[in-house]
């Protein structure tokens, strides 16, 4: 024993400390950025496509969150995305709100109506959770399909351009490292433990109700950002922006890119948005080519693209001959 602590006290050097990987974290997303800027600063559509995909990041990440770290099963996130998009397009056309201020409060409006839903359909077992959110955001697209003010079925224009490139990527960024932060802390082992064994879970003491609440009302407020910074990116809001099949399109993201990988989920964002727009031609045959998708991935890649891999300073250390924390915790107790 005397030998295993001794040999994991010296591999110690080798874990990056916390100042070098903030700075290293920022430093590749800067770099990131202005690579991005540079290859395609220089046409709007790619611009916007990059936009997009930012966004689509924010609701993929958001939902693996509720669906992939707790085992939850939510097919509405598309409501949340309208009510985000509806509240934030509303408060600058209307009251004339600042952009960032919209946008948060798209979210909080987004995550009361979650913690509504939420609270009394999480306490029971089942579907019942995939059943409430499916009616969830039917019944938000029919509203909005009837509220004149904003449009009806006509949808609602003349929403300023406020979104750029760069504010996407800014959320799409912090609500990574807001979600990364959550799921490696105690909550976020919790809700693993949840979507393991929910009974054995709740035999550990850990009040099983309370973090299915809290990871659902997490996940509705980044889609009401998300859907906020997508009408001010199209400057337009239209109910059948946010039907079943938006949902559907999250739920694809995520299940291609790996239930609970976080990596994967952004993979896999990028990757089906620049598909969307390759096959924007045969648009109605839009969904066979997913079904497709999803059919080889199931058949080749079960457990998603990214499986449970996520990319880290640690790994890279790995990558570059140098052994990671956990490699060297291994090597000591051996």
């Amino acid at each position: 024993m005397a030998r295993s602590v001794k040999t994991e006290t010296a591999t110690r050097p080798h874990v990056i400390p916390g100042p070098v990987r903030v700075i290293g974290t920022a430093a590749a997303l800067s770099a990131l950025y202005f690579l991005v800027i540079a290859v395609a600063g220089h046409n709007p559509y790619y611009m916007q496509i990059l936009s997009i995909a930012a966004i689509n990041v924010i609701g993929a990440v958001s939902l693996n969150l509720i669906n992939g770290f707790t085992g939850l099963f939510s097919i509405g996130h598309a409501g949340f995305l309208a009510i985000g998009a509806y509240t934030s397009g509303s408060l600058t056309v209307f009251l004339g709100f600042p952009f960032i201020p919209s946008i948060i409060m798209g979210g909080i409006c987004a995550m009361a109506m979650g913690f509504v839903v939420g609270t009394p359909t999480l306490r029971l077992g089942g579907d019942y959770l995939a059943i409430a959110t499916l009616g969830f955001g039917e019944i938000i697209r029919v509203v909005m399909n009837n509220i004149d003010k904003v449009g009806g079925p006509r949808g609602f224009t003349g929403i300023p351009p406020y979104s750029s490139f760069f504010w996407t990527y800014l959320f799409a960024v912090a609500t990574v490292l807001i979600i990364i932060n959550f799921v490696t802390s105690s909550h976020g082992r919790a809700c693993k433990s949840i979507r393991e064994d929910e009974i054995a879970a709740r035999a550990m003491g850990i009040n099983v109700t309370r973090y299915k609440v809290t990871v659902f009302v997490i996940g509705s407020f980044f889609a009401g950002v998300a859907g906020g910074l997508l009408v001010h990116t199209l400057q337009l809001a239209h109910p059948k922006m946010f039907g079943i099949m938006k949902s559907v399109d999250y739920l694809i993201m995520i299940v291609v890119g790996g239930y609970g990988s976080i990596t994967g989920a952004i993979v896999a964002a990028t990757l089906i948005t620049g598909l969307t727009e390759a096959l924007r031609f045969i648009q109605e045959w839009r969904m066979l080519v997913y079904g497709l998708l999803l059919i080889v991935v199931m058949l080749t890649r079960p457990q998603g693209l990214m499986g449970g891999f996520e990319v880290s300073f640690d790994r890279l250390a790995g990558l570059l001959g140098k052994p990671s924390a956990d490699a060297g915790k291994q090597e000591g107790v051996k």
